[in-house]
Parts: structure tokens; sequence; C-alpha cells
């Protein structure tokens, strides 16, 4: 599959593609406030900045309790924090913030993705966690001041607007997402699962690989998930686990490069850009492994659910297994 820059339009074709796959998944997104994630807005033109222009507007409407409960210094350590299921602050959204504030926080975390991608994510929202207003959120420091952060948080999602307040760190900091598709233990195939193409895409990669790169690649047990610990760089001197991507041929190093156009694909295409950007600051995609790990294969397939790319300035860990959590963290230099 060719997978061109990610800003280009044919990317929609991929993404039609992966829709065949979720049919009437798009349906689930908008549903009314009352039952926990309010109704979608209509996309606008230019939504590069919208995100941080609301984030802006929603710290502005705090009320004087709320901000006492939501709102922390900027490098508060909560901040840096990331975990599979976790409450940032203990105020669920559609207990504690007036609609149009649950509609603003809606609009902002919908327009942290690609806008062809966001209906998924809120199928998964609502799948995982009943809606949006059951998850929570925390804002560090004052908008405008060129240090601030809205984080999200709540089963499996840690998502993050930092208006590029964290320099040199894609995303704003470590991040997660994930989805448990039609029960806990997923199939083989992930049916339904709106992440399950990326660990097909990386099986592509596998797939490319000669039999002594294969024997390189595939190890036995993934890092264990351990809250923030999990994405955990290596030390710069310290040798990734995995297959060298350095050690691979121009096609699949090209390959590799693909995958990783695609694993941004659901995020909007300033955070794609700018995270693809760090990747490669200071050689920094050179110095990826990949690795792929066989003691949690479900069904005994081959089909590799738990893999990762890792270097001393990224881990992008996809761990699918009993479903999907994804880890990740974006530096451009150690």
């Amino acid at each position: 599959m060719r997978c061109p820059d990610c800003d280009e339009f044919d990317r929609r074709r991929f993404l039609k593609t992966v829709a065949m796959g979720s049919v009437g998944l798009a349906t689930t997104a908008a549903v009314p406030i009352i039952q926990g994630t309010p109704a979608r807005v209509p996309s606008k033109p230019d939504l590069s900045q919208r995100s941080e222009t609301l984030v802006a507007t929603l710290h502005q409407s705090l009320t004087a309790e709320q901000r006492q409960k939501v709102a922390f210094p900027f490098g508060h350590p909560l901040q840096s924090q990331v975990d599979n299921n976790w409450h940032i602050t203990p105020i669920k959204i559609g207990e504690f913030f007036t609609p149009d504030q649950q509609a603003m926080i809606t609009e902002i975390f919908r327009n942290l993705h690609n806008p062809e991608f966001a209906d998924k994510v809120f199928y998964h929202i609502n799948e995982d966690a009943g809606g949006l207003g059951n998850y929570s959120i925390a804002l560090f420091g004052e908008p405008g001041t060129g240090a601030f952060e809205f984080v999200l948080t709540g089963r499996h999602c840690t998502a993050r607007c930092d208006g590029d307040s964290v320099e040199g760190v894609a995303f704003g900091g470590p991040i997660f997402y994930g989805h448990a598709s039609q029960g806990f233990n997923e199939k083989a195939d992930h049916p339904k699962n709106v992440y399950w193409y990326q660990a097909q895409r990386a099986n592509e990669v596998f797939k490319a690989l000669d039999g002594k790169q294969r024997k390189i690649a595939l190890l036995g047990d993934p890092r264990q998930e351990q809250g923030t610990a999990t994405v955990d760089l290596s030390k710069p001197n310290e040798r990734p686990v995995g297959l060298p991507v350095s050690e691979m041929t121009r096609d699949q190093r090209q390959l590799v490069e693909e995958v990783l156009h695609d694993l941004l694909l659901p995020f909007r295409e300033k955070d794609r850009q700018k995270a693809m950007a760090d990747i490669k600051a200071q050689g920094g995609f050179d110095a990826l492994s990949m690795s792929f790990f066989k003691n949690m294969d479900i069904g005994n397939d081959g089909v590799w659910d738990v893999w990762q790319l890792e270097s001393p300035t990224m881990v992008w860990y996809f761990r699918g297994s009993p479903h999907v959590h994804v880890w990740v963290n974006i530096r451009a230099r150690a």
C-alpha cells in the first residue's frame, strides 16, 4: 500500500479503506449532552489553531470554584503524566461543566484530530466510557503567556493541546490512545477496533524483512505497562531493542516511514507535521529500531499484535493484547 505524505488528500483513500471495516462508526459520534458526549460541532475551513483558541475561551469562562479544581500552574507534576485509564482530576466533564463549556471541550478534543478520523475517535470514546462526559480535564498555566496546556484523560485516552508551549516535544508530552472493541478480550482480527489498522501496517514491515532480519526484530516479551514509566526513553548510549532501521534496505526504510505517516493519521495536520519533524530531528529516524513480540500473539496467527518503534528520542509502543493500547512519547532531542 502506497502511503504518500500525510497532508495529501490521497490519504482519504486510505481512511475510506479503514472505514470499510467499521461501518456505522460515524453514527455514534453525535449524541446528546445527557448521554455524555455533546453533539458534534460542524467543521470549519481552518482549524489549525481552533483548539488553542477554544482552550483560551474555556479558561476565561471558568468560575472561581472551577479554577480551584481544574486549573494548575504550568509545570505541575500532573501535567507530564500519562496512563491507560486515569482521571487527571476527579471531576467528570458531564457533571462539572456547563453545557457551553462541555461543547467547547468537545470541539477542542475533536479538532485535535484529523477531520476524517474524528468520528472513529468518538466511536471508541463512546464505546469505552459512555461518552466524553465521563472523562476529565485539567488546564495548566495561562493562555496567551506562551506557557499553557489543556489535558484530557479517561479510559484509553490522554490527549493534549499546548500551542507549542512545550518546546521540542511532540503533542506537548506523552499521549495515550486505545480501544477495546466489542469487549475486553478482542479476537485476532480486532473487529471494529479503530486503531487496529496501525498494527496491520506495521506487520507489512515484518513481512518485508528477510529471515535474518526477522530473527533480530522478533522478540519475546514487550515492555510492561507502568503508567508514565511506560514511555521512558532509552539512554543515548543504550541501543534500543529490535532491528535498527539503519540496517534495513532502502525499500524497507521507506516502508517504515510510510507506516509512521499512517500512525499519525488520527491527529490534526499541525501535530502530524510537528511529530514527523521531531522524529527526524538530528538523525532520529536513523536511530529508530523496530521490534515485534511473539509472546502476546492473539490466535497464534503470526500477525503480531504487539510491536514498537523506539529510539533515544521516541517510543511508539502498540500493545494489541488483549485489546489495543498505544503509548507515544516523541522529543526532538534526548
